[in-house]
């Protein structure tokens, strides 16, 4: 794998932090999972914006915004920070999600592969994305997902923006939402000006996390998408 850079965004590997720490960290949403068996209505994947949204990690709760849309929906939240698709589809097949239930997945992921797009390229973290995705269908044949495109970071000419927008449209092309309980969404047009500057308000001064006022817009957004898809699977099922 040391000199096939483009597989590392699509082959599953443990993260690391240092000595056990990240094992450990995944431990402990496996632990949360296994409290949590059966229906609930969300499952949130993804890296430290999606655990940001409230995690067991943290012992924090949902965020305003999320309340606002979903009120008492029960979520079960196993974003960890720092994680690359890679690391997603490992824990994926290492107790991550077995035994949940849910209504409706949201995957966000990639924005930490943007730190090695030098060496993989755009597309493989693109098809990391979707490698996501498609794991999280075989697991779950039968429930929607919306996937959310990487937020937008930094500033136009930089190149971690710039890798951004590169891999968002490389997405496109792989056709998510071919699967019809599949839906994309892009944020960029509501956190960013008309020069693409990324709206300050909604980010914190790293320029690459949420504000609450930015959990509140992303809620907001989401909201039509997760009622467009749940309908969409009701009417898709056997009846």
């Amino acid at each position: 794998m040391k000199y096939l850079p483009a597989m590392w965004p699509v082959v599953p590997a443990a993260g690391f932090w240092g000595g056990t720490s990240w094992l450990d960290t995944h431990a402990k949403l496996v632990d949360h999972v296994r409290a949590n068996q059966g229906p609930i209505d969300f499952l949130l994947v993804g890296d430290s914006i999606t655990q940001q949204w409230g995690s067991a990690l943290d012992n924090k709760p949902l965020t305003a915004g999320w309340v606002k849309q979903f009120g008492s929906a029960k979520v079960v939240n196993i974003g960890i920070g720092g994680d690359k698709s890679q690391n997603v589809l490992w824990r994926l097949d290492h107790g991550g999600v077995v035994g949940l239930e849910p209504k409706c997945i949201v995957l966000m992921i990639g924005n930490n592969n943007m730190f090695f797009v030098p060496e993989t390229g755009v597309e493989p973290a693109a098809r990391g994305i979707k490698a996501c995705a498609d794991n999280l269908r075989r697991k779950f044949p039968t429930t929607p997902i919306v996937v959310v495109k990487i937020l937008p970071a930094h500033e136009p000419g930089n190149p971690f923006y710039e890798n951004i927008k590169k891999t968002n449209a490389a997405l496109d092309t792989l056709h998510l939402d071919a699967d019809t309980l599949v839906r994309v969404v892009d944020l960029t047009a509501d956190m960013t000006g008309a020069d693409g500057t990324i709206k300050a308000d909604l980010f914190t001064p790293d320029k690459i996390h949420l504000s609450a006022a930015g959990y509140a817009v992303y809620a907001e957004k989401l909201r039509p998408v997760v009622d467009g898809v749940l309908a969409k699977a009701h009417q898709a099922a056997p009846r």
